[in-house]
């Protein structure tokens, strides 16, 4: 086990990123067209594709998930991506034309210091197509990625993951935190996930003992829609499309066991779930509640690990890394 969402079979994932733009993507690509749904909680959301998610819609499978930076912009990682794909003979067939299927979500790092003046043509569909040509099972987490020019209140934001077995399925999850609020409780370096911590994946703290008296004041970067964290679930266990539709809903309380506040007004919290149907569905609705409630254990702790993992950009008044705050080495 990795500890990464690439534990879950019929998965890699691929990297991209450009550290004068100080921004990235992230791609999730599957080996075979998987089943996916997706759940926003946030109110300023940026999607693409995610109505064909819809539980009426025709099309069943994607070929691949993808997560940027960039805003708006970062919306054409995604046809990158569809790009490289296609370059695959990847996609949905209608004859003999081939056209593959990529939902996306992106988050707000456009005020974080790096060069954004790119001219007429953002470089967002670039970067989709090399994180794509990128994808494998091992990738780098913290400021990397989509994560690569994200922020939380307090500290750098940043990719994360995390895996876990639930019975005799896998589950995993893929994190761009760039949340509007905090992962770490008051001032100090533990983190809202400590008691889904498994070892000492993001740092074996636990809950800070006494509890501060602030704990729940409320910390956040300011009143503008500068935010969103965005993820992705995935299994290897044969959901349906509704099914996975349940999966996304129950991983979102992974946002709330990590992140204060979450899904506000100012963010635009989305979660795909997708499923490689590796495993039959043993127990339907028995399986399914352990499954969810371990995707939110699961997306708790990448989130929790996206922030640990994160180092500061080289730029004037950058939050700093939660390791460079706290001094703490690996």
């Amino acid at each position: 086990m990795r500890n990464l969402i690439t534990d879950v079979a019929g998965i890699k994932v691929g990297n991209a990123q450009d550290a004068t733009l100080a921004s990235g993507t992230t791609a999730v690509i599957f080996d075979e067209p998987a089943v996916a749904a997706v759940d926003v909680r946030g109110g300023a959301p940026g999607t693409r594709e995610t109505d064909l998610l819809a539980l009426e819609r025709t099309v069943e499978h994607v070929d691949a998930l993808v997560l940027s930076g960039g805003s708006a912009f970062g919306l054409e990682a995604a046809s990158g991506v569809t790009a490289w794909l296609a370059a695959q003979g990847r996609g949905f067939r209608v004859g003999d034309a081939v056209v593959p299927i990529v939902p996306g979500a992106i988050l707000f790092d456009l005020t974080n210091g790096g060069n954004k003046h790119w001219g007429r043509f953002p470089p967002y569909r670039d970067l989709g197509f090399e994180a794509a040509s990128q994808a494998g099972l091992d990738f780098a987490l913290g400021t990397a990625g989509a994560g690569f020019g994200a922020t939380t209140a307090s500290f750098k934001g940043g990719l994360g993951s995390a895996s876990a077995v639930s019975g005799p399925y896998t589950i995993g999850a893929l994190v761009a935190v760039n949340a509007l609020g905090n992962v770490t409780v008051g001032e100090g370096p533990h983190f809202w996930a400590a008691p889904y911590e498994q070892g000492s994946e993001f740092g074996g703290l636990g809950l800070p003992h006494p509890w501060p008296a602030d704990a729940l004041k409320l910390r956040y970067k300011g009143q503008r829609p500068e935010n969103t964290t965005i993820a992705v679930v995935a299994t290897d266990a044969r959901l349906s499309k509704a099914q996975a539709r349940h999966l996304a809903v129950m991983a979102q309380d992974g946002f709330a066991r990590a992140i204060h506040p979450v899904h506000t007004p100012f963010d635009g919290d989305t979660v795909f779930a997708a499923a490689t149907g590796r495993v039959p569905l043993a127990e339907a609705p028995v399986d399914l509640i352990s499954l969810g409630t371990e995707a939110a254990h699961v997306l708790a702790r990448a989130c929790a690990r996206a922030v640990y993992e994160a180092t500061a950009l080289p730029f004037a008044q950058a939050r700093p890394g939660w390791r460079e705050r706290f001094e703490i080495s690996r």
